[in-house]
């Protein structure tokens, strides 16, 4: 997308990664419709628009409200051919249902936090912000950050800290967590921060508070377990020769995605032991992308959150 598509979106929401790569591999039949399962700012789902034609169509989901009504107003030239749906992207079986849709050529997931929600400090997502301890990308939803760190046993937190975050300084962090918190509920994102740094020495390279947010993050929105669920669901809707592309933001979620890809790529699922195939298995997909998609080095040169962005893509067979 040109500089003058940029400046008319304003600064409310950035040009996502691997935006052109993304539409390539993604809108493969201009009069079919597609699943933006991650609306964010819209620039994918602009994007996918201006690809179709006048039969064409798209269905948007996001959680996020604030999102909604920023989109509605930007992509209401496309009238009947765009509709958005404010569910999460695990009921994209459901959300295809209301939008009388049995099944697609392509569905689109940009995994994460959305710029605008990072650059958001009253979201709670950021360590750059202090801010109330939140994190929910559905404001409506009971659990947020606050209630991870005031509520969770310690061993809990470890094991999200170590798993979610690959934090390796995870039992000293969740040990000052519950120490802090037996004097006073820890409430913001500043006091959260400042607990993690005594665990850290003063020469770490990275932000020490980044690989802690981010598992909370996880935890509260269940983003691996939403994710597993929705590629599932989302590869039963396509339609022969539908694509689905997912672009994701550290390893934790690409590891998911090849994972989930290379199963529903096998066909036999026998054990290895077993001399011939019993099951009778059937593969459903055909992986496009055996290494994963990656910025080139322009955009990591104009966009630092580029740098850990992967994209993989698969096509649904007969």
């Amino acid at each position: 997308m040109g500089e003058k598509d940029m400046q008319e979106i304003g600064n409310e929401y950035h040009i996502p990664v691997l935006y052109e790569e993304t539409l390539d591999q993604l809108v493969w039949n201009p009069d079919g419709i597609y699943i933006d399962c991650t609306l964010g700012g819209g620039s994918h789902s602009e994007g996918i628009l201006k690809r179709l034609s006048e039969k064409g169509r798209l269905i948007s989901i996001d959680q996020d409200a604030n999102a909604i009504a920023f989109c509605k107003k930007r992509l209401e030239k496309y009238g009947k051919q765009w509709s958005v749906f404010q569910n999460n992207f695990e009921n994209i079986d459901i959300v295809s249902y209301l939008a009388g849709v049995d099944k697609v050529d392509g569905i689109l997931m940009d995994i994460g936090v959305s710029s605008t929600q990072l650059d958001d400090g009253e979201r709670g997502f950021s360590y750059r912000y202090d801010a109330k301890l939140d994190m929910r990308m559905n404001k409506e939803q009971d659990l947020s950050a606050y209630e991870v760190v005031n509520t969770y046993a310690e061993q809990d937190l470890v094991r999200i800290l170590f798993e979610y975050g690959e934090e390796r300084h995870a039992k000293k962090i969740a040990s000052f967590i519950c120490e802090n918190r037996k004097e006073k509920p820890i409430e913001t994102t500043g006091e959260l921060v400042a607990i993690i740094k005594r665990a850290y020495s003063e020469r770490a390279s990275k932000h020490p508070a980044k690989k802690t947010f981010q598992a909370i993050r996880i935890e509260v929105n269940r983003e691996l377990e939403v994710l597993e669920k929705a590629i599932k669901k989302s590869v039963d809707l396509l339609k022969p020769k539908g694509h689905l592309a997912i672009i994701t933001f550290h390893s934790l979620e690409d590891r998911l995605v090849k994972t989930v890809f290379k199963d529903l790529a096998t066909a036999c699922k026998c054990p290895p032991e077993l001399p011939v195939c019993v099951c009778g298995g059937k593969a459903k997909v055909k992986i496009l992308t055996k290494k994963p998609i990656i910025p080139s080095e322009d955009e990591l040169g104009k966009n630092n959150r580029a740098h850990s962005s992967k994209l993989r893509v698969v096509e649904r067979l007969a």
